[in-house]
C-alpha cells in the first residue's frame, strides 16, 4: 500500500498553490486516477480535490461557448446549447463509457485521460509510456487495439477520448492556468505525439490544471457528427471514430472539418487533406482522394491494418450524414 495526502481545494488559488507541490495530482472525478492508483501505474504524492471549485458552467458568450473543466460529460451532453451547434459534442459524449461515469467524469479529466493500452496499465510488462526507456512489447506483440497514426518505434498507445476528437474538429481551445501563468492552447496543439518521449502526453506543465475549454461558433457546427466503431455497444474504446462536419454552397464543399479517432496516438485531424475536399461535390471518388491523402501517414501492423478499412467507410458516412450538399 503506497501513502498519499489528501487536500480538498476550496479555492481556485488554493488548488493551483497545492498543484504546484512537486508530486501532486488533481482530483476531479476521479474516473482515471483512482484507477490508475489501484494498478499502480499512478502514485501521486498528494491528491488534490478540485470537485468543489466553480468550473462547472455551460455558457454561450457571443460566439464563443465556454465548458467549464468541472463540467460533467453528461451535464454537457444535455446540455440544448450543445446539442443544437455542436451535436458532435453531445454525440462523442454519450457514445463514452457508461451513464453512470459520465455523470462523474469531467471534461477537463476527459481530455487527460490516459491510454487503455493493455502494456502500459500492467506491470507485467515494460512500457515506455509507464517508465522511460523501458521498452514497447506492443511493436512486436498484441496489436490489433493500437495506433496507426503518429506512432514511433517507443509507443504504439491509441488515445482514448472521443471528446478531443470531437473538440478537435470544432477548433476548440483549452484554457490552462498555474500559479503565475494564464494560457490558451488550441487543442490542435495540446497534444504529442510520442517520438521519443511517449511519457510526455500532453503541453501540460507541473502545476497546471484545465480551467475551461472554450468551442467558436461555426456554420458547419450545428450541422456536425460524430460516429463511434467499436467490438461492443456499451462501455468500449473505438476502433475508429470519426467527428464531421461539412457545409456546401452550390452543391460544393465550402467547409469541411474530418477528425479520427481510435487510429492514432493523439487525436487525428489534417488540414492540408481537408483542403483537398474544398470546392469539389461531395462524393464516392472526392472522398476517396480525400481518405487516401488524410490514411497516407499510416503505419500499420498486419494486425490493426483493419483499423483503414473501418476509417474509410465512417468517414464516408459521416460526410454523407453531415452534408446537404
Amino acid at each position: 500500500m503506497r501513502s498519499f495526502e489528501f487536500h480538498r481545494a476550496t479555492s481556485l488559488g488554493e488548488a493551483l498553490s497545492l498543484l504546484a507541490v512537486p508530486g501532486s495530482h488533481p482530483l476531479a472525478g476521479g474516473t482515471t486516477i483512482i484507477d490508475l492508483m489501484k494498478l499502480g501505474v499512478e502514485s501521486p504524492a498528494a491528491l488534490v480535490d478540485i470537485g468543489s471549485l466553480p468550473l462547472g458552467g455551460i455558457e454561450l458568450t457571443g460566439d464563443v461557448l465556454r465548458i467549464g473543466a468541472l463540467a460533467s460529460n453528461s451535464a454537457v451532453a444535455a446540455d440544448p446549447i450543445v446539442r443544437s451547434a455542436f451535436p458532435v459534442i453531445s454525440e462523442a459524449l454519450l457514445s463514452g463509457a457508461s451513464g453512470q461515469i459520465r455523470n462523474a467524469a469531467s471534461m477537463g479529466g476527459n481530455l487527460l485521460q490516459r491510454t487503455r493500452c493493455a502494456f502500459f496499465r500492467s506491470h507485467d510488462w515494460p512500457c515506455n509510456k509507464r517508465e522511460a526507456d523501458s521498452g514497447c512489447p506492443a511493436q512486436e506483440g498484441a496489436n490489433a487495439h493500437h495506433a496507426v497514426l503518429g506512432t514511433s518505434e517507443r509507443c504504439l498507445a491509441v488515445n482514448p477520448s472521443d471528446l478531443a476528437v470531437a473538440l478537435l474538429a470544432l477548433d476548440a481551445v483549452v484554457g490552462i492556468r498555474s500559479r503565475e501563468t494564464t494560457r490558451e492552447v488550441p487543442l490542435a496543439d495540446f497534444y504529442r505525439l510520442p517520438g521519443i518521449t511517449p511519457h510526455v502526453e500532453t503541453v501540460m506543465r507541473p502545476g497546471e490544471l484545465i480551467t475551461h475549454i472554450d468551442v467558436p461558433k461555426s456554420r458547419v457546427g450545428p450541422k456536425s457528427t460524430y460516429l463511434k466503431l467499436r467490438g461492443r455497444a456499451s462501455y468500449e474504446f473505438a476502433s475508429a471514430s470519426v467527428a464531421a462536419a461539412v457545409r456546401c454552397e452550390e452543391g460544393l464543399v465550402a467547409e469541411v472539418a474530418v477528425a479520427l479517432g481510435g487510429l492514432g496516438t493523439v487525436p487525428w485531424r489534417d488540414r492540408q487533406a481537408e483542403a483537398l475536399l474544398l470546392g469539389q461535390p461531395l462524393n464516392d471518388e472526392t472522398i476517396a482522394v480525400f481518405c487516401r491523402a488524410l490514411l497516407a501517414p499510416a503505419r500499420p501492423t498486419e494486425a490493426n491494418r483493419y483499423k483503414l478499412d473501418l476509417a474509410r467507410g465512417a468517414i464516408h458516412r459521416t460526410l454523407m450524414r453531415s452534408a446537404s450538399c
